[in-house]
């Protein structure tokens, strides 16, 4: 299990990945700013996409970042 710490150093590891640490910086600070509630944002984002759009979206990311870890049983 994750602490919280970890958590938020993996997710601004993977923000710096995809926007370079500039732009990281300043979406953390648009949404502070905003109040962002995810979960409003989550359904306007989704609310015209297909559930089957979804599907093939998920399954193209699969097949192109195969899972290199090791399996944990739960």
């Amino acid at each position: 299990m994750n602490n919280a710490v970890e958590i938020m150093d993996k997710g601004f590891a993977c923000l710096v990945e995809k926007l370079g640490v500039v732009n990281a910086e300043r979406f953390i600070a648009m949404i502070k700013r905003d109040s962002f509630d995810y979960t409003i944002w989550r359904k306007e984002y989704f609310k015209d996409v297909d559930l089957e759009e979804i599907r093939e979206e998920a399954v193209a990311y699969d097949k192109s970042h195969p899972f290199k870890g090791k399996a944990v049983r739960l």
